[in-house]
């Protein structure tokens, strides 16, 4: 079962959300919360495997709110569900860690989807949202390709195997199939990758794939 946070200030919002993740009965919403100080209190309380939170929240916002989420429950993924997709507000949710990107006007089966990849160790963006980060890597790409290449050159040959199925988008069960090892070591490789890396998440690990030559973001 999946455990999933909800947290936005509309409780007409955080009504649709949780019938539509309702639907999958393999996925459970443990708590709700109006703001991001209530999220990262419920959080600390339900240790949840997916936090949801809106961007704009009175008080401490969804970005503050996942910053602090990352330090007092970094086990719990986040998704940032919000009707803007401003490039700012993408850019700013990826540096802070966050796994999924999602907007409020999508298809409902985006946020079954986008729940189920990133508690599975994978990221999720919403198609508009990953089409746009993927022309800005194009546009800036040559002048980090040498560093990216010098990072992945400090990994072992496996760990350049974990990573570039990560860029690929594999979750950790695609990549244990594919390597024909077990999930357990799939997920101490990418700890380790990230940290070598110095990447927060799977998202910014898997930019480093890509601007590195390991994979196509196509």
């Amino acid at each position: 079962m999946i455990r999933v946070l909800l947290a936005d200030d509309e409780a007409m919002i955080r009504g649709g959300v949780a019938a539509i993740l309702a639907t999958d009965p393999e996925i459970a919403v443990v708590a709700e919360a109006g703001n991001g100080a209530g999220a990262v209190g419920l959080a600390r309380a339900h240790r949840p495997d997916v936090a949801m939170l809106d961007i704009r929240m009175p008080g401490m916002d969804g970005l503050a709110a996942a910053a602090e989420l990352r330090r007092a429950v970094p086990e719990t993924a986040v998704i940032m569900l919000t009707t803007f997709d401003e490039d700012a507000y993408v850019a700013r949710a990826l540096a802070l860690g966050a796994s999924g990107f999602l907007l409020k006007a999508a298809d409902p089966r985006e946020l079954i989807i986008g729940v189920k990849a990133v508690a599975d160790g994978a990221a999720y963006l919403s198609p508009g949202i990953a089409r746009r980060v993927i022309a800005q890597l194009h546009s800036g790409r040559l002048d980090r390709i040498e560093p990216a290449r010098e990072r992945v050159a400090a990994l072992t040959p496996r760990e350049r195997d974990v990573l570039a199925g990560v860029g690929r988008g594999l979750s950790n069960q695609e990549i244990a199939r594919e390597l024909n090892i077990s999930e357990g070591t799939v997920k101490a490789h990418v700890s380790a990758v990230l940290v070598r890396l110095g990447a927060r998440n799977r998202v910014q690990a898997a930019i480093t794939a890509y601007e590195a030559g390991l994979t196509d973001p196509s």
